[in-house]
């Protein structure tokens, strides 16, 4: 499906000079001579490439649809990720890095979405939140105010995340995977 330069959004995967690219950032440019354009920040979803692009209103670009599948993760072998598919139980083999810092976020049985393009898989996709449980948060400092200062903790993963001076280590709260931060207490 084409579409305009300036219809590009984050998230959008757009075929780009024989590539498959995510859109990273967009920043909409009117400069004062000249006609208006998104400067586009992507990521090759094949080699892991980035680069950064202008397109014009004039300019049309391909905009992919990737099929999704569910699957299974199942457990990680060195560098190599395994999942399994969920409707014919075949198993495959991808690597961490295709996942990039929400593989930290990963935990045997989990759901995830395979993103497949000509059935290669090219991205996987963790739910947004997941509930992690605290092994170590910092004390608090006296005399900092509760509404403006988090603190330091880390999650069973390893993670380290920003959370409200009330949290304590072994609580269990759920994080954003995506941009690793503490959204609330686990209920």
């Amino acid at each position: 499906m084409k579409i305009s330069g300036v219809d590009i959004r984050p998230g959008n995967i757009l075929e780009y000079e024989g590539g498959i690219w995510k859109v990273a950032k967009i920043q909409h440019t009117q400069p004062g001579k000249g006609g208006a354009y998104m400067q586009v920040e992507m990521k090759n979803l094949q080699d892991g490439r980035k680069t950064n692009v202008r397109f014009r209103s004039a300019d049309t670009i391909e905009r992919v649809r990737l099929d999704t599948k569910d699957f299974q993760f199942l457990y990680a072998e060195g560098d190599m990720l395994v999942f399994m598919d969920t409707e014919t139980y075949e198993q495959i083999n991808l690597p961490a890095d295709l996942l990039g810092d929400a593989a930290a976020f990963l935990e045997d049985g989990m759901q995830v979405t395979l993103e497949l393009w000509e059935e290669k898989p090219i991205s996987v996709q963790l739910p947004e939140q997941i509930e992690a449980t605290i092994v170590e948060a910092d004390a608090v400092v006296k005399g900092q105010t509760a509404s403006s200062s988090y603190k330091p903790a880390v999650l069973e993963n390893g993670v380290r995340v920003m959370v409200p001076p009330h949290i304590e280590s072994g609580t269990r709260i759920v994080v954003d995977v995506y941009e690793r931060t503490y959204v609330s207490k686990a209920g």
